[in-house]
C-alpha cells in the first residue's frame, strides 16, 4: 500500500506538469502581436491576405507572408467583417478545442486523487509507519527499543566495582551462547533476573554487558512505558513485546524501574490501579504461563525490591536476585580507572588515592566526579586533569558549588567561622566520630559554611555512643555562637543541624531500641504504601515518655558539647582566626590547632597536595555538618 501511494502521487505530479506544459505550448505561437487599430489599418490598405478567428484571438498572414496576432477588444465591431470581405481577405474560423476524454477525467478527478493521497498518508502514519509508534492506532504496540547484537559494544570490561554481581550473571552469558550445555542435564536457566540496589550502581550497564558478551539482541523498556490511562493497553504491550522477543530468541528483555508496574496488587479501586494490575498479570503469565518463552531472559532493575509483588519473585519468574551495591575502596578504584581512560590524566593522579577520598560514591557519582574534574581543567585551560581538579570536583559534589557572587560582611563571616569551628572541635573530641576532613566558610550550595567529615572505615551499624557523638557535633555550631555572641546573638544557621539531631534522637527511641525506659520496641509508623501504614498502636503515656526520652537525649548531648567548647575556648578562637585568614583549612591544619601549636600553611598542589585519605577503607559517604540535603542518616 505504501509503494502504491507513492507511485500514485508521483504520476499525479507528472500529469499535472505535462498538462500545464501542453496548454502553454498550445496557446503560444510564433506570431508577432499587433494592435487592433494597426490591424484595421492594414486591412484597409490591402496588406492582409488571410485571417483566422479563434474566439477573442485573431491570427493571420500578411501579403508578404509574415504572421501576426491580434487580440479583439471587448467592444463589438460590426463593420469588421464587411471590411475584410471588401478587401478580399480570406476569412477562416477555428473549431473550439474540446479536451479529450482522458484529459477531462484527469482534470475532474485530480482534487479527489489529492484527497485520497492525503488520507492514505495519515492512515499510514497512524498505523505506525515512519516511526509513528506513539500514534492512537498503535496503543497496543510495544515501546521496547531493540538493539541488535552488533549495536551493543558494552562488555564486562566496562563494568567495574561489582565483581560479585558479575559472577552471579556470568552463567547467563554461557547459556545464551550455548543453551545445550545446560539442557543436556535437564537444567533450566533462570527465566528472570532481578537487579536491586541503590541508584547509579550500574544495573542497566550490567544488563547491557550481558547482552554484549553473549552477542544477542537486547530489548530495553521502562516499567512506566506499559501503563496508560486506558485499561488493557499495558497488557497488550506486554504481549507484543514478548511476541517480538520470541522471534529474536535467544535475546534479553530489560525492564528498568519495574516497580512502576510490579507493585503489590490489591491496593487500588480506580482505573489506573486496574490497568497496572492487568499489566502485571500479563507479565506474570508471559514469564511462566502455558507457553514457555524459550531463549528469552527477562532482566529487571529496581531501587525498591521491597514493594514488588510476591508473585514476581517466586521461582519460575524472577528466580535470581542480584544485589548491585555501592562499590568498596577497591571497586571505586576500578570504576575510576574505567572512567579515567576517557580523559587525559596527569601522572601525579592516582586512582587509589582518589578512591580513598570518595567514600560512599556510586559508579554514577564517580563518573560525575571525573567529568567535573575534566570541566574544571578545561576552564583553567589545562591540557591534563590534575589532583587539584579532582579535589575541587569532590568538594562541589559533596558540599555544593562555591557561591562566589555572595558578598558576606565581616561580622557574618566571623559568626560562620565560629559556627564551623564549633562543629569541627566537638566532632574531633567526641568518641567514635568520623574524623574532620575539611572546614570552610566559603558559601557552598545553600550553606554559608561547611564542616566535612570522612569516615575511617566501612560502617554497617552504629553504636549508641557514635550516634550521641553525632548529635553533639551537630549542636557544636549553635553552642559556639551562644558562647561567643550570647544567646541573643544566636542565628538561624543551625536550623538544619537541629532538624537532623532531633531525627537521630527520635530514631534512637522509636526505632533502634536505644532508650532505657522504653526498651527494644518499635514505636514508629509503618512505611508508607505498605499494609498497615500510618498505624501507631501505643497510648498517650507512651507518647509522653517518647517525648521525654527524646528531650533527655538532646539535653544531655547539648550540655556535653557545651562543656567541650567551654574547656577549649582558646582552640575555638584560634580556629576562628585561621578560617578568617584562609577561609578553608584541612585535616592536618585542624590537627595543629587541636594540639595548640602553630598551624602549618595551606598545602601547595605543586608539592603533591591532594586528598587526605582516611586511614582505612570506607563505604559510606562523608557527612557535612551544614550541607542541606546531605543528612547524617544512620
Amino acid at each position: 500500500m505504501n509503494d502504491m501511494a507513492k507511485n500514485l502521487i508521483l504520476w499525479l505530479v507528472i500529469a499535472a506538469v505535462l498538462l500545464f506544459t501542453f496548454n502553454s505550448f498550445q496557446s503560444s505561437t510564433d506570431s508577432s502581436e499587433i494592435d487592433y487599430s494597426q490591424f484595421i489599418n492594414e486591412v484597409q490598405t490591402d496588406r492582409i491576405r488571410s485571417v483566422t478567428f479563434d474566439g477573442a484571438i485573431i491570427v493571420g498572414e500578411r501579403t508578404n507572408g509574415e504572421p501576426f496576432k491580434v487580440v479583439r477588444p471587448a467592444a463589438q465591431d460590426p463593420k469588421l467583417m464587411d471590411d475584410l470581405l471588401k478587401h478580399d481577405v480570406i476569412v477562416k474560423g477555428r473549431e473550439p478545442d474540446s479536451p479529450s476524454l482522458l484529459q477531462q477525467l484527469l482534470v475532474a478527478s485530480f482534487p479527489i486523487l489529492i484527497i485520497i493521497a492525503v488520507f492514505m498518508f495519515f492512515m499510514r502514519q497512524m498505523q505506525g509507519g515512519a516511526g509513528g509508534r506513539g500514534s492512537p492506532m498503535s496503543f497496543g504496540k510495544s515501546k521496547a527499543r531493540l538493539l541488535g547484537e552488533d549495536q551493543i559494544k558494552t562488555t564486562f570490561a566496562d563494568v567495574a566495582g561489582v565483581d560479585e554481581a558479575k559472577e552471579d550473571v556470568q552463567e547467563l552469558v554461557e547459556f545464551l551462547r550455548d543453551p545445550s550445555k545446560f539442557q543436556r542435564l535437564g537444567g533450566m536457566i533462570p527465566r528472570g533476573v532481578l537487579m536491586a540496589g541503590p541508584p547509579g550502581t550500574g544495573k542497566t550497564l550490567l544488563a547491557k554487558a550481558i547482552a554484549g558478551e553473549a552477542k544477542v539482541p537486547f530489548f530495553s523498556i521502562s516499567g512506566s512505558d506499559f501503563v496508560e490511562m486506558f485499561v488493557g493497553v499495558g497488557a497488550s504491550r506486554v504481549r507484543d513485546m514478548f511476541d517480538q522477543a520470541k522471534k529474536q530468541a535467544p535475546c534479553i528483555i530489560f525492564i528498568d524501574e519495574i516497580d512502576a508496574v510490579g507493585r503489590h496488587r490489591g491496593g487500588g479501586h480506580g482505573g489506573g490501579h486496574d490497568e497496572r494490575e492487568q499489566t502485571l498479570n500479563q507479565l506474570l503469565v508471559e514469564m511462566d504461563g502455558f507457553e514457555g518463552s524459550e531463549g528469552v531472559i527477562v532482566i529487571a532493575a529496581t531501587n525498591r525490591p521491597d514493594v514488588l509483588d510476591k508473585a514476581l519473585l517466586r521461582p519460575g519468574r524472577f528466580d535470581r536476585q542480584v544485589f548491585v551495591g555501592l562499590p568498596d575502596i577497591r571497586g571505586r578504584e576500578q570504576v575510576l580507572k574505567v572512567h579515567m581512560r576517557k580523559v587525559p590524566i596527569d601522572e601525579s593522579v592516582q586512582a587509589s588515592v582518589v578512591a580513598r577520598g570518595t567514600p560512599g560514591f556510586s559508579g554514577a557519582d564517580l563518573a560525575n566526579l571525573v567529568n567535573e574534574a575534566a570541566l574544571f581543567a578545561a576552564r583553567a585551560n589545562k591540557r591534563v586533569v590534575t589532583m587539584e581538579e579532582f579535589e575541587n570536583a569532590r568538594d562541589k559534589i559533596l558540599m555544593g558549588a562555591e557561591r562566589k557572587s555572595m558578598v558576606m560582611s565581616e561580622k557574618e563571616k566571623e559568626n560562620t567561622a565560629y559556627h564551623e569551628a564549633g562543629h569541627a572541635i566537638v566532632g574531633r573530641l567526641v568518641p567514635e566520630h568520623d574524623p574532620v576532613h575539611k572546614v570552610t566558610i566559603i558559601p557552598r550550595g545553600r550553606a554559608l559554611g561547611v564542616t566535612q567529615f570522612l569516615p575511617e572505615s566501612d560502617k554497617y551499624s552504629y553504636s549508641k555512643r557514635a550516634i550521641e557523638s553525632q548529635i553533639c557535633s551537630l549542636f557544636g555550631g549553635r553552642i559556639a555562637e551562644e558562647i561567643t555572641l550570647g544567646f541573643e546573638g544566636v542565628t538561624t544557621g543551625a536550623s538544619n543541624d537541629i532538624e537532623r539531631a532531633t531525627s537521630l534522637a527520635q530514631n534512637m527511641v522509636t526505632k533502634w531500641g536505644l532508650s532505657e525506659k522504653l526498651g527494644p520496641l518499635h514505636y514508629g509508623e509503618d512505611e508508607a504504601g505498605m499494609p498497615g501504614a500510618g498505624n501507631t498502636h501505643y497510648s498517650g503515656w507512651t507518647q509522653r515518655t517518647i517525648d521525654e526520652e527524646i528531650r533527655d537525649i538532646i539535653d544531655r548531648c547539648y550540655k556535653r558539647a557545651e562543656q567541650i567548647l567551654t574547656d577549649n575556648r582558646d582552640i575555638l578562637e584560634a580556629m576562628k582566626d585561621a578560617l578568617m585568614e584562609y577561609e578553608t583549612i584541612d585535616a592536618e591544619q585542624v590537627d595543629d590547632l587541636m594540639a595548640r601549636r602553630k598551624m602549618r600553611p595551606p598545602r601547595d598542589w605543586r608539592d603533591g597536595g591532594g586528598f587526605t585519605p582516611p586511614p582505612k577503607e570506607s563505604a559510606s559517604k562523608g557527612g557535612s555538618s551544614d550541607s542541606i540535603g546531605d543528612p547524617a542518616d544512620i
